[in-house]
């Protein structure tokens, strides 16, 4: 007999701190009566970092912008399936922020689906959570938050969107574009910037780089930084540059950064980030080429300690789908 399959689901542990205290956000669902994160099914071909930033949005009227990973949590429905539910770490952005601006309406959860949304100490969350398995992404952020890693920065490495064959164009390699696949790609990336919070973006000149961020650039009115220094030919010449924007971006940054470049490129980017991150989290990455598919992100979670250099706390991989 067949088994059914799981059933997807994504959500986030909002946080903040008030009076030097840890606070996260919680919801009460009157069906069920129960207390517990904001999350919720995906729907039709959203992707669960999309879905995340959606449920956490409609549930409590919150745009978070989500931050490092936190314990996947599974459990038995009524009907025998599995539910999973991926989590993150997030916080609000601010009014100002313009990665809101890509982001779709939402429409509040119905009264009959969320009833009650309450800040509550960190400290206590495990008291409120009606259910046992909601506790396990609550002591990861508690564990992160007592070591200091909690508050973190995003840089996102973008590998180019599908783009036209060298054999199949005529033009310089500056200027061969997107196939639609590769179109298609670049406009699904939209969502998953935004629900990181990407608030700059800096890319390759080249076409099929600039077109892999344009579609993000007109839905936030972000402004793009053209970065010579991420060309292939370029980084062919001078990879040094690279080194240095990189490693600049993982230690001194302050908002959510994207970064287009091309496949020859990518070996000096991940070399920059496996120098600040320990060996159980760069088992993500692939050990070579290609390091990642065209249209796919590398999400790269900063935490720095006082007084400490900064280190890589979590990293994630997402392709925009074609």
């Amino acid at each position: 007999m067949t088994s059914r399959p799981d059933v997807q689901a994504a959500g986030a542990v909002v946080w903040r701190v008030r009076n030097r205290k840890l606070e996260v956000l919680l919801v009460h669902r009157p069906r069920y009566d129960d207390w517990a994160w904001p999350k919720g099914k995906l729907e039709p071909g959203e992707t669960l970092v999309e879905c995340a930033a959606r449920e956490v949005a409609e549930e409590t009227g919150v745009h978070a912008a989500l931050g490092q990973p936190l314990p996947t949590v599974r459990h038995r429905l009524e009907d025998g399936r599995t539910k999973v539910t991926r989590y993150w770490a997030a916080q609000e952005l601010y009014e100002e922020s313009q990665s809101r601006n890509g982001r779709g309406d939402v429409a509040p959860a119905r009264l009959s689906e969320i009833d009650g949304v309450r800040w509550v100490d960190a400290g206590q969350a495990a008291k409120v959570l009606t259910y046992p398995h909601d506790r396990d992404p609550l002591w990861a952020l508690l564990d992160q938050w007592k070591d200091e890693r909690l508050r973190t920065w995003t840089m996102i490495v973008v590998r180019h969107a599908r783009a036209r064959k060298r054999s199949a164009w005529k033009g310089g390699e500056a200027t061969r574009p997107l196939t639609p696949a590769g179109q298609v790609q670049a406009a699904n990336l939209v969502p998953l910037l935004t629900a990181y919070g990407v608030e700059e973006v800096m890319t390759s000149p080249w076409e099929r780089c600039a077109a892999t961020v344009r579609p993000y650039l007109e839905a936030t009115g972000i402004g793009a930084e053209l970065r010579p220094e991420l060309t292939e030919a370029a980084h062919e010449k001078k990879p040094k540059p690279v080194k240095e924007l990189v490693r600049r971006e993982l230690t001194t940054r302050d908002v959510p950064v994207a970064i287009c470049t091309h496949r020859p490129v990518l070996p000096t980017v991940v070399a920059q980030i496996a120098e600040r991150s320990p060996h159980r989290i760069m088992k993500q990455v692939p050990e070579s080429d290609p390091w990642l598919r065209t249209a796919e992100i590398l999400v790269v979670h900063v935490a720095k300690r006082p007084g400490r250099s900064a280190v890589v706390a979590a990293l994630e991989k997402h392709r925009a789908p074609s």
